[in-house]
């Protein structure tokens, strides 16, 4: 037998990649949960922070924008140190940058300073989607990749679950910024990544000889890369136009205290980790691009119970469904971008594509907060929704997939 086909062989769908593929979705999922936790505590401290720094709403919702743009710069290092020197060592890194600079935050007196913090810490939050995305597919057994790749994403929901439940409890008592020493915890994780997580295999068989064949390899994908930037500005105007000033949306159109933000927030998120890991598990089935586009579908369906709701019960229940199809989308992303992306450029390519869509999306928190200065932000919500709602599944639709592809084959 060849060598070529003792790997396929090896491969073969349905059974594991590689060893230790469990340990290596665990810490991908965890660096993605403590990064949102440390990204959303901006979302429900914002109006807080903007009123001890003599700041409107908006030039807060700013700061949020200036953490998305960043995002680029993360994914590029950090997706070209992956591809080069192995996922496991640039994830590592990252995870003490973030908590270094987050840390920072709890510390910062100036607006300008926040500014600046925020923007690092975009830096650290672009470089972990893309390593740690790619190291768990690669492991993962490729008949069971899109349930694995719900439960990673879903490490997003689980993060703002985390910032409603410490909103909750520390908010009220001690006010904004010990919230951020405690997102200094993902350094902890590196541990956890340097003693358990074992090397990319995949990465080991592909890897590029040298810098100048590397870069020949990712100019050769540029179409690919435009298409797959496409796709993540519609998916992240979905998910950020839906997110990020939601907290702002139960304060100002609500007039709710920060425990009950707190919770109406907590129940989404609850919607949006049973979606994605339901939507993930569907797409195995149906498809990646069918099971994004029903579940974009469906959400435009419950827009009027999310933004527009009768009564507080309504409010909740608008809230879980809205998530839960919103990240039933997002669910299926990991396994479907990493898989349309070759060997020897995952590292780089799907974690930047992200983040490039992400720069896109970036200001649509600040639209919303100044659409909703003349209107409300039920109105300015909506109305951004259910576009970036359609334009997601066409997206999705106009596009290909390889579900189940065998990675390093």
């Amino acid at each position: 037998m060849t060598a070529t086909a003792a790997q396929s062989a090896t491969l073969a769908p349905g059974s594991p990649p590689e060893d230790g593929h469990r340990a290596a979705v665990i810490a991908s999922f965890l660096g993605w949960t403590l990064d949102a936790f440390d990204f959303f505590l901006v979302s429900f401290t914002l109006t807080a922070i903007a009123k001890e720094f003599g700041q409107t709403d908006k030039a807060i919702a700013l700061s949020i924008t200036l953490t998305l743009a960043f995002r680029p710069v993360g994914a590029f290092i950090f997706g070209l140190m992956a591809d080069r020197y192995g996922r496991r060592l640039p994830l590592m890194i990252d995870l003490i940058f973030y908590s270094i600079v987050e840390v920072c935050t709890g510390l910062v007196h100036t607006y300008w300073s926040f500014l600046i913090l925020r923007a690092l810490f975009g830096i650290g939050m672009g470089g972990e989607w893309g390593v740690g995305a790619s190291l768990a597919m690669e492991k993962s057994p490729a008949n069971r990749r899109g349930i694995f790749s719900g439960f990673l994403q879903e490490g997003y929901a689980c993060g703002n679950l985390l910032a409603a439940v410490c909103f909750f409890f520390i908010f009220p008592r001690w006010g904004w910024r010990p919230m951020f020493f405690i997102g200094g915890l993902p350094a902890l994780l590196a541990l956890y990544v340097r003693s358990h997580v074992k090397e990319s295999e995949v990465w080991e068989r592909t890897r590029h000889k040298n810098w100048s064949e590397y870069g020949r390899g990712i100019a050769s994908h540029w179409k690919l890369f435009a298409y797959l930037v496409v796709l993540m500005a519609m998916m992240n105007f979905v998910s950020h136009g839906t997110q990020d000033m939601y907290p702002t949306f139960l304060q100002r159109d609500w007039h709710f205290d920060p425990q009950r933000r707190a919770v109406v927030t907590a129940i989404g998120n609850v919607g949006a980790i049973i979606g994605g890991i339901l939507f993930g598990h569907y797409s195995d089935r149906i498809g990646r691009r069918k099971a994004i586009v029903i579940a974009l579908v469906l959400a435009i369906v419950s827009i009027p119970l999310w933004a527009f709701a009768p009564s507080v019960p309504l409010l909740m229940l608008g809230a879980f469904v809205m998530q839960f199809m919103v990240q039933g989308a997002w669910g299926v992303i990991p396994a479907h971008i990493n898989e349309l992306s070759p060997d020897n450029v995952r590292g780089f390519l799907p974690g930047f594509a992200y983040q490039c869509g992400v720069l896109i999306a970036s200001s649509v928190a600040y639209l919303e907060a100044v659409f909703a200065e003349h209107t409300s932000y039920a109105n300015a919500m909506s109305l951004a929704a259910i576009t970036v709602f359609v334009l997601g599944a066409i997206a999705a639709a106009a596009g290909r997939e390889r579900r189940g592809v065998v990675f390093g084959g």
